[in-house]
């Protein structure tokens, strides 16, 4: 058997995912809508052979543009410009199923994969931030339970969709003038408690059978949710222990409903800073950190704890008590890491804040290149990851450290690839193909 091997994606963040990173020298902010700016960083992940580019996005303005470059593109449109650059690397992008409607993003995630011959993936989410709902006329945005509840039919209408033509559906015989065999199409004729759609999709089958399911979510709903649809579970982890614990649930949760474990990839994110020496790399994060405006750090802790600490001595201890623990705030998963590094650190307020700008709670690790490489084979080997979620602290400086630096210490270790063995994502992932339902098995589920 072939020694497993590390997943890696580039988790791209206009500028760099540290919340300072667009005011640092190494970054360039002017360039933070240009397109060669985003298809350069995807040719240089590619040549890395990363199995992915990934796009997080979000329906809504952020409460602190003021401070930071943290609009968002839309990620369609932001992936179709890269996979024209580019020809194996994976695309994966966000969309939500609370504010999209099932065919049409049936429709674009189909195309992307059509267009780039297989590289597609959909990152799956239900949308935490509140104010999107005003954008779409819903008075209040829908609650926690509910939204995974949509998710769920929402993800099982889009699949019938895909899959509503089958793989031989499409002949295109000139010399009889049939274009596609009509017996090898049909409607799915849904009619549940969130949608009503008919179909079929006007677009053939994509190359990869459909494009690779991903998801976020820590919280219950979202474990549940992801042990039943997920192919790929993007993950935040600050401790070891934490990650090793998630993987063991959701394998756990996997196998119990009948799916291979090993088809589910838990990829946790890691932002590093990466220097020759220790010291280097601590200074690195000091420079960063020595940026960081407070205003803007104190409205996203606001936006994952609910309290407002605007005037608080940030050299004071953070006030732990007003914490209502009880009552989850913002996006769960965030809430509850943050409620863990208080009571494991019990760091003052500006401690607190250093540690989530990093990467808005994922693990910030700082060090040299083998300690990095160090600290991915430990969380690899032992139970907790299956590969990471690269997010460079800043753009391009970040990547270029991890790809000249940390990968070449992982594939001496025989850990990461050093050339594709396939086209496709799921190649790429080391997924199945899903197979296309018969037309009697379509109609003995509806």
């Amino acid at each position: 058997m072939p020694q497993r091997q590390l997943s890696l994606n580039v988790f791209v963040f206009p500028g760099g995912h540290h919340e300072a990173a667009w005011r640092h020298p190494d970054s360039d902010p002017t360039r933070v809508l240009d397109l060669g700016f985003y298809q350069d960083l995807a040719r240089k992940a590619e040549a890395a052979k990363f199995d992915a580019v990934f796009f997080a996005d979000g329906p809504a303005l952020a409460d602190n543009i003021r401070y930071a470059a943290r609009f968002r593109l839309e990620p369609l449109t932001w992936l179709s410009a890269l996979g024209a650059v580019t020809e194996r690397i994976g695309l994966i992008g966000t969309a939500s199923t609370t504010y999209y409607e099932p065919y049409n993003l049936a429709r674009l995630f189909a195309s992307l994969d059509h267009l780039s011959h297989g590289r597609a993936g959909w990152n799956i989410v239900t949308t935490s931030a509140a104010q999107a709902a005003q954008n779409f006329g819903l008075g209040e945005h829908p609650p926690h339970g509910d939204r995974y509840e949509r998710a769920r039919e929402f993800v099982e209408v889009v699949g019938k969709l895909w899959d509503s033509w089958a793989d031989d559906a499409v002949l295109a015989d000139a010399a009889s003038g049939i274009y596609a065999d009509t017996t090898r199409i049909h409607p799915i004729d849904h009619a549940g408690r969130h949608f009503r759609v008919r179909g079929p999709l006007n677009i053939p089958r994509t190359p990869q059978g459909r494009p690779v399911y991903i998801q976020a979510g820590a919280s219950d709903d979202g474990r549940f949710f992801a042990a039943q649809y997920a192919e790929a579970i993007f993950t935040a982890h600050q401790t070891f222990a934490s990650a090793q614990a998630f993987y063991a649930d959701i394998k756990d949760r996997v196998a119990a409903l009948g799916r291979r474990p090993e088809h589910v990839k838990i990829l946790p994110g890691i932002s590093p800073f990466i220097g020759s020496t220790q010291r280097e790399a601590e200074a690195l994060e000091a420079e960063f950190n020595a940026l960081i405006q407070p205003e803007y750090s104190l409205t996203q802790l606001r936006n994952m704890t609910g309290l407002d600490l605007a005037g608080h001595d940030l050299d004071a201890p953070f006030p732990r008590h007003l914490i209502d623990t009880d009552t989850r705030f913002g996006v769960a998963s965030r809430f509850k890491l943050i409620v863990d590094i208080l009571d494991r650190e019990k760091p003052t307020l500006r401690q607190l804040i250093q540690r989530l700008a990093g990467a808005r709670g994922h693990y910030v690790f700082v060090g040299t290149p083998e300690k990095v490489a160090d600290e991915i084979e430990h969380w690899f080997v032992n139970g907790a990851a299956d590969g990471f979620n690269v997010m460079p602290p800043s753009l391009t400086g970040g990547l270029d450290a991890f790809i000249d630096h940390v990968l070449p210490i992982l594939r001496r270790r025989g850990l990461f690839r050093t050339d594709y063995a396939g086209r496709t994502l799921r190649d790429h992932y080391g997924l199945p193909r899903p197979e296309v339902p018969s037309l009697a098995e379509v109609r003995a589920s509806a």
